[in-house]
């Protein structure tokens, strides 16, 4: 079966069958029959063929650093209801967290016309990463770092934290902070930079003993929060550079007897699905994670689709506060 043969059986050209399966103007009568051929057949067109017709793959390679992280399957979900409308299926690459693998990913999705595009759901960014941009031959979208020069779609990790550092240090004297390693700019670096100036404001001193770097888990939450309030059984705040992080403090705090929000505030970033069930719930930042990974999407099928569109075009998304439980 082939694309001669469909057009035969549905009494129409090879061309319209053509314009039928590139997403171009068929009149509703001629769709139909096509659409009632291919399904009575089952008709699959050969993608060799078509990248040889139109030079495109219709695939989109999509680089994420863990597969079993909320944040990025909600970004994810948001590539993914963008692109499929629009003909592209995804290839999807976990890196497992190995800048390495990611940099590896990037040259094969370049080579040979495996995809279209790329987006990249970034944490770190290296100079072997920006080497690797410059070399690309097809469309780059970065989404989750804001890279100077680069088509990308980032979040407001500073402000978003500032605001919630600020609701969760009221009344606090002996506030402390868990973070994530700085050479993750977003969640890193500007995220504990709102924490300090928030401190900056209220007119607390932030002791640098208890500003403590952990990973993007509960487990280390509460290895953290332990290690916290061992040093400091006065703390009266606790703000996580995340919620799943929070939720491992949350947890800590319970089993250690201390009450929260009476005793110790805690907040978070992300604004999970947990975080309005977990007791007491979580304060947090909520960041459009779905949206973000659909303005990505929208972004590289522009790239792709016109070649006039500026390679360096950025979009920094909002947030919203949720006050909950967890603060007073």
């Amino acid at each position: 079966m082939d694309i001669n043969e469909i057009a035969r059986l549905a009494g129409v050209s090879r061309a319209t069958v053509s314009r039928y399966l590139n997403n171009g103007y068929v009149s509703q009568a001629k769709r139909e029959e096509i659409a009632r051929v291919i399904e009575e057949t089952g008709y699959v067109p050969s993608r060799q063929a078509q990248q040889l017709r139109t030079g495109r793959t219709n695939l989109v390679g999509v680089i994420i650093p863990k597969i079993n992280s909320q944040s990025v399957s909600r970004m994810v979900a948001g590539i993914t209801e963008t692109l499929t409308p629009h003909g592209y299926q995804i290839l999807l690459a976990d890196t497992d967290n190995d800048e390495q693998r990611e940099v590896d990913y990037l040259s094969t999705f370049s080579e040979k016309n495996h995809v279209d595009g790329v987006i990249l759901l970034a944490t770190i960014i290296t100079k072997a990463h920006m080497e690797a941009f410059s070399s690309m031959s097809v469309p780059i979208v970065v989404l989750g770092q804001h890279v100077e020069g680069q088509a990308c779609v980032y979040h407001d990790d500073y402000h978003a934290s500032l605001d919630v550092a600020r609701i969760t240090l009221k009344g606090s004297r002996c506030p402390a902070y868990i973070g994530v390693t700085e050479k993750d700019v977003s969640a890193g670096q500007m995220r504990h930079q709102g924490f300090l100036d928030a401190c900056a404001e209220a007119g607390i001193t932030a002791r640098e003993d208890l500003q403590v770097v952990g990973t993007f888990t509960p487990e280390s939450g509460y290895l953290c929060c332990e290690s916290i309030m061992d040093c400091a059984p006065e703390c009266d705040a606790i703000v996580c550079a995340t919620d799943t992080i929070a939720f491992g403090a949350l947890t800590c705090l319970r089993e250690y007897g201390h009450r929260v929000p009476e005793e110790v505030q805690v907040s978070g970033v992300g604004d999970s699905e947990f975080s309005r069930i977990v007791s007491p719930s979580l304060t947090t930042a909520r960041l459009f994670y779905k949206s973000s990974g659909s303005s990505a999407a929208h972004m590289l099928i522009s790239s792709i689709e016109q070649a006039s569109v500026p390679k360096s075009r950025e979009l920094k998304m909002g947030y919203e506060i949720y006050v909950r439980t967890s603060t007073r």
